[in-house]
């Protein structure tokens, strides 16, 4: 798939990222995403400058994307575990009726 140029701005700033046609609007999101957090981040006043901006809106950034990671892992394994045992009792009514 053909990749196009997109415009995004973040903190005032324009860039143009390029990006197949059919995900412009999740990277467009992403973006809106990426400028307020950064923008959220330099309203505390805490952090002086883009770069450290950043680094800390990653870092927050990662830290969710992890925390999810963690709370959603267990999720396919229970889901997994939860088939299974669907099988099993459904084995066991096709025997029932078979007898």
């Amino acid at each position: 798939m053909a990749s196009k140029g997109v415009n995004i701005s973040i903190l005032g700033r324009d860039f143009s990222v390029a990006c197949p046609e059919d995900a412009q609007e999740e990277l467009m999101e992403a973006a809106r995403y990426l400028d307020k957090t950064m923008k959220d981040i330099q309203k505390t006043g805490k952090i002086i400058g883009s770069e450290r901006t950043a680094i800390m809106a990653a870092l927050n950034i990662t830290n969710d994307l992890l925390k999810l990671q963690r709370s959603t892992a267990g999720q396919a394994e229970a889901q997994a575990r939860l088939s299974s045992l669907q099988e099993k009792i459904d084995d066991v009514l096709k025997e029932a009726k078979l007898n």
